[in-house]
């Protein structure tokens, strides 16, 4: 029961927002108690806590998985984005902002274990990239994958990006081409350019 609990709790918070969504609301949809939900999750608070970290160790697994197949380096980033985006596909509500908002100790526990996976992830990307003469061999990879974790954080801010002028698809696939094109050679912008056209 509890990770069906979970699973409701993460659509409905994703698709109508973390500060939205009631415990009776969750209850309704999945036709039961309140009384059950309380008796794995103590308050909102802990059901938002477990909701969220339920939904990245899942995508983070997902993650890993891909970046273990050591495929071209330039596709894998596009690889990951649609990935999160296939997870992320019904937010309607920017549930980053409002977690950011109504739940901070939350966000910044996720903030800082989404730049724990990232990091070592991108950095494996880049050097990947420069050894296969796809990525500048002068970049530096540190500040790079620092640089790219910044720029996912800041295209999910509603206030710099308001969604009825930037689509989430629409940004992520701007930002993506935004930070290839600043690292890439002339063989890595040949395979983005294809990649792009597909």
């Amino acid at each position: 029961m509890k990770e069906k609990i979970l699973q409701k709790a993460g659509e409905l918070f994703l698709t109508f927002g973390f500060k939205s969504v009631t415990m009776d609301d969750i209850a309704n949809e999945m036709a039961i108690s309140k009384k059950t939900i309380y008796l794995h999750f103590n308050n909102k608070t802990k059901l938002v806590e477990a909701t969220t970290m339920s939904l990245f160790n899942k995508i983070s697994e997902e993650v890993d998985c891909l970046c273990a197949l050591k495929r071209n380096p330039i596709e894998e980033i596009f690889d990951i984005k649609k990935l999160i985006m296939e997870h992320l596909k019904d937010e309607k509500s920017s549930p980053q902002y409002q977690l950011q908002k109504y739940y901070p100790k939350i966000y910044n526990t996720l903030k800082t274990k989404q730049y724990d996976v990232m990091s070592s992830c991108v950095i494996e990307n880049l050097k990947r990239g420069v050894s296969q003469g796809l990525y500048r061999n002068s970049i530096d990879i540190e500040f790079v994958a620092r640089i790219y974790f910044s720029g996912i954080l800041s295209v999910k801010d509603k206030d710099l990006f308001p969604k009825d002028k930037f689509p989430t698809i629409v940004l992520l696939e701007n930002f993506l081409e935004y930070h290839l094109r600043g690292i890439v050679t002339e063989k890595g912008l040949n395979q983005l350019k294809h990649i792009i056209k597909k």
